[in-house]
């Protein structure tokens, strides 16, 4: 979903700084303009912290543009994944033979953690080996 955010110019010396209308407190800052879409990113990410249901709709950009506390700066519509937001549980039906599912139920156990939680460990660490 795209949203307006206000960026604050940096230089040599200072980053870019980003000011996000809709989410009021939430803040982010990059060194490169080719940077601040991740950067954005991750600071609603964290700003929400699991929290999807809070994220208030967009505001057009035609309705920011004139007010005052926006000035010495520029305007720019970033793309923001929310679905990175919702952290909510998600059953899932998934078919593992069943020796598999015995070393999986082994290996959680005598490491204090659910099967549903090793998968998902596991799995993170295989996308972001791939990465």
């Amino acid at each position: 979903m795209l949203y307006p955010v206000y960026v604050h110019p940096g230089d040599a010396k200072h980053a870019h700084g980003v000011t996000f209308p809709d989410f009021p407190g939430c803040f982010s800052a990059a060194d490169t303009w080719s940077d601040l879409p991740a950067a954005v990113q991750e600071a609603v990410e964290a700003h929400f912290n699991g929290e999807p249901d809070a994220v208030p709709p967009p505001t057009p950009l035609e309705n920011l543009v004139n007010q005052p506390e926006y000035s010495g700066g520029v305007w720019m519509l970033v793309e923001l994944n929310l679905s990175r937001i919702d952290t909510r549980p998600v059953r899932l039906n998934v078919s593992l033979p069943s020796n598999l599912v015995q070393q999986i139920d082994a290996w959680a156990e005598a490491h204090h953690m659910t099967r549903s939680g090793f998968l998902a460990s596991a799995v993170k660490q295989a996308m972001a080996e791939r990465s």
